[in-house]
């Protein structure tokens, strides 16, 4: 189907806007990263009228796809993790044009992973982590225990994902297989959950009890980037926090995150006279440094 689609993506590669196309091939028997399709063709180029434009196509008994990425779109994808398929086109799609090696070059960045990128992402899946472990507790404890296992199933996922960015590596979508390598003992424990005869609410409580000891071994790089902006002056609003545009990405699981990092001793809370009486403004400064 290459050669029929030639004519589409030489177009494409023509205009001044384009940065680069790649083409993504299904292989059997593989995990269905192209949606089903036998070819997708993925143009990234500077600015477009929507961040994502998608076309259909379809020769004889064959399927294809077209997508047309913003820069900036795929920025977005690549450091929140939204997009996990767009790793797996990266990784293994055949460069068909790539002006001055913006594709390389990404590609490149991809396998180095910085230690900026990785400490951002951490902090963004450390704070989802302790909202669903948190929220699972509470559901838990009210004896939903169909809510509580969604929950902590999400919260094992982010603790997943964050050893697996920990040790230098985007999660893919085959993030379990990833993890399994780098740390047996969450996979152990996720097995635990899913595949117990234990009654439910026995296994929840054995969970509950066994992630703590890995949350608190996960903290310390997991906080690394939110400790960095809290270091950046001596106290803070939760306004202040949440609109630094370091912590904006996380921000909708700032507050879980501020309450949780209060009962470790990490966070201290600050008190601030207002005009009523017995009534504070409420503040937050690090208690301590990481050692």
């Amino acid at each position: 189907m290459e050669d029929i689609l030639r004519p589409i993506y030489q177009e494409r590669a023509s205009q001044a806007n384009t940065l680069g196309v790649l083409m993504i091939k299904k292989r059997q028997r593989d995990i269905p990263v192209t949606d089903t399709f036998d070819t997708i063709l993925l143009i990234l180029v500077t600015e477009a009228e929507t961040p994502v434009f998608i076309k259909h196509y379809t020769y004889h008994d064959k399927k294809a796809a077209l997508y047309m990425v913003t820069d900036q779109q795929l920025n977005e994808w690549l450091l929140l993790g939204s997009n996990k398929k767009i790793f797996d086109w990266l990784y293994n799609g055949k460069i068909l044009f790539d002006r001055n090696e913006y594709i390389h070059n990404i590609k490149t960045e991809l396998m180095e992973f910085p230690f900026y990128g990785r400490k951002l992402k951490m902090g963004l899946e450390f704070a989802k982590l302790i909202r669903r472990y948190m929220d699972g507790k509470v559901f838990f404890e009210n004896d939903h225990y169909l809510d509580a296992y969604n929950h902590v199933v999400h919260s094992l996922h982010h603790l997943a994902r964050l050893a697996v960015i920990e040790q230098g590596f985007h999660p893919e979508v085959t993030v379990w297989q990833q993890v399994k390598q780098i740390d047996p003992e969450i996979t152990k424990l996720y097995e635990e959950l899913v595949n117990s005869q234990e009654p439910l609410d026995k296994r929840l409580e054995l969970l509950f009890l066994a992630s703590e000891f890995l949350i608190h071994s996960k903290m310390k790089s997991g906080i690394h980037h939110l400790v960095d902006v809290l270091a950046e002056q001596d106290f803070w609003s939760i306004n202040e926090i949440i609109n630094h545009e370091e912590v904006l990405l996380y921000s909708v699981d700032l507050t879980m995150l501020l309450e949780y990092l209060i009962d470790k001793g990490i966070i201290e809370v600050v008190m601030k006279d207002t005009k009523g009486q017995g009534v504070f403004h409420r503040y937050y400064k690090l208690a301590k440094k990481l050692s």
